[in-house]
Formats: structure tokens, sequence, C-alpha cells
């Protein structure tokens, strides 16, 4: 699977980690994130990877910022993106299984490397379920389309 990143200054420590396992479960990963610490600003980021999930250049895109919120809002605002901050492997798991989420968010200060691994692992090896949370999907997508 193709995975974009992208991240803000808060995320450029784990965002090197996470892009380590990815590689390693045999992902191709494209960078889409600053490598500086200074300061920046995570909507930036969130719509590049937002962007690119979009466009078809990737197939499922990882954001990480101080909490996971700011840049999950970003990439919300990009037509057809399902962006989910998820801090623990259960939300991570539903939100693929019942949502169909395209992105996934999680917060450097709020979860430790091996939850971020333990949610990434469980968020690209969950299936879409379908049946009547298709319905549901299709739903979230017409309001966008209003």
């Amino acid at each position: 699977m193709k995975i974009g990143i992208g991240n803000d200054h808060a995320g450029v420590e784990m965002k090197h980690e996470i892009i380590e396992f990815l590689e390693s479960m045999g992902h191709q990963v494209v960078n889409y994130g600053t490598d500086e610490k200074a300061s920046c600003d995570y909507p930036v980021y969130g719509e590049k990877v937002a962007r690119a999930v979009a466009a078809g250049e990737v197939d499922k895109g990882i954001l990480i910022c101080g909490t996971g919120v700011g840049i999950s809002l970003a990439a919300n605002k990009v037509h057809g993106i399902r962006a989910v901050v998820c801090s623990e492997p259960a939300t991570a798991r539903l939100s693929r299984l019942h949502n169909d989420a395209n992105v996934l968010a999680f917060g450097a200060r709020i979860v430790g490397m091996e939850l971020a691994k333990m949610i990434v692992e469980t968020w690209l090896n969950t299936e879409f379920e379908g049946g009547r949370h298709q319905r549901r999907v299709d739903l979230i997508m017409d309001v966008e389309n209003r």
C-alpha cells in the first residue's frame, strides 16, 4: 500500500519512526510533512496529505501533530476525506470498519511511540465492513456535497 504521511513540528521525530515501521511492514511511504522542528502551520500538511489521498496519489494518509486534532480538521476540509483522530486501537479499528476513514491522525504529545504503532497497524489492517455502514458513509458524503 502507498501511504502519504504528514506532520508539523511536533510530529517530526514520531513521523520518522512511523515511516520506518510502515516500510518494515512492506508499505511505500510518501513524506509530505516537515522535517524541521521550527514552529510551522499544521493545516499546510493536513491539506497536502488529504489532497494526495483524494487524488489517488496515495491509498491512505497518516497525519501527526501535537494532538492530531488541528491537522485532521484541515484534512477534513478536502472533498472526499474522512480523517479521524485516534488515541487508541479500538477507535482506529472502528473508524475503518464503520466509517471507511481514509486518513488517520494522532498526537505526538498524546500517544507514545509503541501505542502509535499499534494504532497504525490496527487501522491499516482493518477493512471497511460496508453494508449498513456504507449507507451512513454515503450520508456523510451527501453532507459534503450539499
